[in-house]
Parts: C-alpha cells; sequence; structure tokens
C-alpha cells in the first residue's frame, strides 16, 4: 500500500521524488489516481546498431550517472527479467519473446527494464487516463509490443511522429540510412473512454490558399463558398428564394434547401450570401471564423531546442514545452495529476504548472531534481516552492553524509544544486581539472561580461592542499570567486588562509572574499555564496522564459477559457 496519497484533498502539493522512479510508483502512488503520464525513458540512442545488440556476458552493475542514457545487460538487468518473467501474464510472454529474438543484449536489458515501470504506471493511473511513451525508431517497434503486453492491442491509440529536426548531414556523408529526423510517441490509453480535448492547429497556407481563394473587397476577409443545399429534406426547406436582381430560385432537381426560409434571411442580412450567375445563393465561410485542423498523428510544427531557443537550459535531452503543452492539453482537464516518471529537466512540470495541471515528477539524478526547482523558481518566483514538495532529498547532515558515502557523484550534484550550481560538465567523465561545478552571474548590466564562481566539493577529511589546489584552478580558468563546500569544519589555518587570497570588487564597488569556505551544516541553514548579481539570480542555467497563455481558437493549442 502506498504510504503517501498525492491526491488525498483538492490543496495536495505537487510533488518532485528524488528516487528510482520504480520504488518511487510502488511506495508512494496511490492506485488510480493518475489521470495522464509522459515519460521520455533515457536510451543511448545514438549508439552504434552493432553495439547496441552485442551480447554481453554477467557483469556487475555500474553507477548510471546523468546523461550517459545506457543500460546494459547485467546482474541488475537479469534479475528485472527473472521477476517479470516469474509474474507471468502477456508481459511475461513478450520478454521471453525478446530474449529469444534479441539475446542477452543492452536492447533486452532496456525492455527488461520498462516492463515493470509500465506495469506500476498502468496500476496508478485512473480509468480514464492516457500515457505518451516518448522514444526513437532504434527501440520504438520493441516498446511498441512491451505496451501492447502491458495496456492491451485494443488499448493502442496512435503512433505519434514527431519531426524534432528538418534534416540530418549523416545522408552525405557515406550513410546507407535516410536521414532520421523523427521521434514516436506511442499513445494508449487505460480504459475504453480516455480523456480528449480538441485541438485545433492553423491551416497550412497551402489549405488556405487553395481552399479560401475568396477576398471581401470591403473587408479584406479570407473565405470560401458553401452549398446551401442538401440531399434530403429537414423542414421548411422547398421556398422560393429571391436575390437581389429579383430573381427566384430553387434548389436543383433532387436538392433542398439547407436552411429555413428565417435562417437564409438572417444570413442575407449579415451579408453571408453570394450568388452564382444562375442566380443561386451560397454561403460566406470566413478563413479567420474557423477553428483551425484537428491535430492529426504526425506533428512537424514543433520545432526542437536549438542553440538559440529562449527555454533552452543546457540539459542535453530536453523537449520544447510546445511539444508537452499539446499532450497535456489532448488528454487532461485543469487540476488534474500528469506524471513524469522520468522527468530529467522538467519540461513535463513546467509545462503542467502553466497549464493549470497538478504534477508529480521523479527522477534519480540530483541534477535533474536542482534543474527543476531553478526553473520553477525563474519562472514564477521563489514563492513557487510552496507549491510543491521535495521527497527524498537529504534534509540534515546525516542525510547527507549517507549520500556522500553511498553514491559520491549525486552527493556532489545534491551540494551543488543548493547553491545554484551546475556540475562540470566533465566531471561525471573523471577529467574533472579540478573543477566539480561552475556558477555564472553578471554584475555589469545589460550585455555586460559573464563572470564565473568554481567550485570544489569534498565529502571527506579536509586537508590545506584542497583550498590551494581550488585558488590555482581559479586562477586558471580566469574565474572571479572559488568555492569549497565541504562536511567538516575548516581548520582556523583553512581560514586564514582563504582570507590572504583577497577580495573581487564588483563594478559598482562591493566586495566578495575571493576564495569561501561552506559547509554542508551552513548550507542547511540557509548559507549562500558571498557574490554580485544584479541579474536577480544566477545565469548558470539559463532563466525560463515566464510562461505564456494559452492562445484560443487557431492557436498553438486551441483551448476554451475554462481550460486555460
Amino acid at each position: 500500500m502506498p504510504d503517501h496519497d498525492p491526491t488525498s484533498s483538492p490543496a495536495a502539493p505537487n510533488l518532485l521524488y528524488y528516487g528510482d522512479n520504480l520504488d518511487v510508483l510502488r511506495r508512494h502512488v496511490k492506485d488510480e489516481s493518475v489521470d495522464l503520464v509522459y515519460l521520455d525513458p533515457p536510451f543511448n540512442s545514438s549508439a552504434s546498431y552493432n553495439v547496441l545488440f552485442a551480447e554481453h556476458g554477467a557483469k556487475s552493475a555500474a553507477q548510471i550517472h546523468a546523461f550517459e542514457d545506457t543500460w546494459q545487460w547485467d546482474d541488475t538487468a537479469s534479475l528485472d527479467y527473472e521477476q517479470t518473467v516469474e509474474q507471468g501474464g502477456d508481459v511475461a510472454e513478450a520478454l521471453r519473446a525478446f530474449r529469444t529474438l534479441l539475446g542477452t543484449s543492452d536492447m533486452l536489458a532496456y525492455l527488461s527494464m520498462m516492463a515493470p515501470r509500465l506495469t506500476e504506471l498502468r496500476r496508478v493511473m485512473k480509468q480514464s487516463a492516457s500515457i505518451y511513451l516518448h522514444c526513437d525508431p532504434t527501440a520504438s517497434h520493441y516498446l511498441k509490443l512491451l505496451m501492447d503486453g502491458v495496456f492491451g492491442t485494443r488499448y493502442f491509440r496512435n503512433e505519434i511522429i514527431w519531426k524534432r529536426t528538418a534534416a540530418h548531414s549523416d545522408t552525405t556523408q557515406g550513410a546507407v540510412h535516410l536521414g532520421r529526423v523523427h521521434d514516436t510517441l506511442l499513445f494508449y490509453s487505460k480504459g475504453n473512454e480516455p480523456t480528449r480535448n480538441p485541438v485545433k492547429l492553423p491551416y497550412s497556407r497551402e489549405y488556405s490558399q487553395s481552399h479560401y481563394r475568396y477576398i471581401e473587397p470591403e473587408t479584406g476577409r479570407l473565405y470560401r463558398k458553401g452549398d446551401l443545399t442538401a440531399a434530403r429534406p429537414g423542414g421548411d426547406t422547398l421556398y422560393d428564394w429571391t436575390g437581389p436582381d429579383g430573381r427566384a430560385v430553387r434548389p436543383y432537381p433532387g436538392r433542398y434547401w439547407a436552411y429555413s426560409k428565417e435562417n437564409m434571411l438572417q444570413f442575407a442580412a449579415a451579408d453571408r450570401l453570394v450568388y452564382t450567375t444562375s442566380g443561386m445563393p451560397e454561403y460566406k465561410r470566413y478563413l479567420d471564423e474557423m477553428p483551425g485542423q484537428s491535430v492529426q498523428d504526425v506533428w512537424d510544427d514543433i520545432p526542437p531546442i536549438n542553440s538559440q531557443a529562449a527555454e533552452r537550459l543546457g540539459y542535453p535531452t530536453q523537449k520544447p514545452e510546445a511539444l508537452l503543452e499539446r499532450v497535456i492539453a489532448l488528454s487532461s482537464n485543469k487540476d488534474e495529476v500528469v506524471l513524469d516518471p522520468f522527468c530529467g529537466c522538467g519540461t513535463t512540470v513546467a509545462a503542467a504548472q502553466k497549464l493549470a495541471r497538478r504534477w508529480i515528477g521523479i527522477d534519480i539524478t540530483h541534477l535533474a531534481i536542482g534543474l527543476i526547482k531553478h526553473r520553477l523558481a525563474d519562472t514564477y518566483g521563489s514563492s513557487i516552492a510552496s507549491s510543491y514538495q521535495v521527497i527524498g532529498e537529504p534534509t540534515d547532515v546525516e542525510g547527507a553524509r549517507e549520500l556522500a558515502e553511498t553514491d559520491p557523484f549525486q552527493f556532489q550534484a545534491w551540494a551543488l544544486g543548493l547553491v545554484g550550481a551546475r556540475i562540470a560538465s566533465s566531471a561525471k567523465k573523471g577529467g574533472d581539472k579540478g573543477i566539480d561545478g561552475r556558477l555564472y552571474f553578471h554584475d555589469e548590466g545589460a550585455g555586460g561580461k559573464t563572470k564565473q564562481i568554481i567550485f570544489s566539493v569534498k565529502a571527506g577529511h579536509l586537508v590545506p592542499t584542497y583550498l590551494r589546489d581550488l585558488g590555482w584552478v581559479v586562477d586558471r580558468e580566469k574565474a572571479q570567486l572559488g568555492v569549497l563546500l565541504s562536511f567538516e569544519t575548516p581548520s582556523a589555518g583553512m581560514r586564514a588562509e582563504a582570507a590572504s587570497a583577497g577580495f573581487y570588487t564588483s563594478p559598482w564597488g562591493t566586495s566578495h572574499p575571493r576564495l569561501q569556505l561552506l559547509t554542508v551544516a551552513q548550507l542547511l541553514e540557509g548559507g549562500r555564496i558571498d557574490y554580485p548579481d544584479i541579474s536577480g539570480g544566477a545565469a548558470t542555467f539559463r532563466r525560463a522564459r515566464p510562461p505564456r497563455p494559452p492562445k484560443p481558437s487557431q492557436g498553438q493549442l486551441g483551448l476554451d477559457a475554462s481550460d486555460a
């Protein structure tokens, strides 16, 4: 029985979990409590196809760091496989078939990992809920069969194609495949009547030009002509209609008026009628009054996150908010619960917050949890923190020490997250060059130079060499400040050495210690870095843009006001 009910009351907070999503789902999320699931499970889709399917012998489980997106057949994968198969049913049969086809490959490890998670996701979904699984063509066909086993083939709704890029240059470099430019969203429901909202898209220019070919001279509005006759009678439909030239006409033989004479008079009064050379009236259908075209299963109108995108946060697998807004608008309503068990940099969370949905996010990296917290604060201000609860993070020194001892990499990301810094991109590979994290700031006003703070994180015993090394790295990187984060309280000698490093002076004259020492205990008590920042926040992560209101009618979502 889950020990936490996220839907226990209308005032229940949004929830952000640090941990393995399988464990979080089993322990914390109640049966049939979620209205919509979106997941983009990590997968190394850029790996060589042959390497991906290469068989491996037994291996011990290795730590999976942020962004690596790699699954291997090892003891953990073997256990996932065995436990799922032993439960029997369609999912077990699917995995057994996959093993026959794939052997003990990385792909089988990936599918064995996904099987119990998809089963748990189905459990927490309401009967009216839908699930969208985001993947690429490397694994989509296997995942679809697995989803068939979990949800049943009758509940498959769509294979949605998202065109994520215009072209791939590898096709001009000797590649034998065509350009791979799309991702797939596998759309399933749990029951027969899933939540379904109309989402309209603007008509294409080609469609508008071919179907709305007429221009009203007085207003410049585009319109098309609509037939005012019908194949069957429906009331007062046999009458003469007299046009402006005095000619009286009736529908062609075998046809009837589609509207009563009273309605036709209203059309004429509103100047909605045009006439053929024979005097037959036709109805003006204005383009600007049309709701747009219902969204189909090929989405080529949502661009990916590129280097110039305003919402780009620098997270390798980030998806555009517009993509998640469409999914959420299609398959959920205001105040309903949206769950993302692989929430990464928090695009699902951001879109759900913007569209007034409640949300649950889960991620196994403190790097992601920290990024999501900063993203929400950047967008909505610090008060947003009261609207959600973070579960699974250390809240005291002992909890932090336990994290450091069991997973130093995650401890490092957690500690850096407390001060708004980001883990160095090379740290996860072991070549950190003495840099565990960075934080960028601006103190020269708009267009001023970007400046940086270098971080070193130490979980064990402190020695003076650590501080000297940090000072050397600060000089090498031409950084403005350096900060040593530690468990132990620095000695008086280290504090004196830090003080002797002098100060950084901001353009407006404030002074800030060039080398600073902060302990975990100080951070947990609210301690902060002493540095100048006129932007209102660190520039470590790109600041999320403020939420824009959904556009009506032919806008991107086409939501009614009640769903905004």
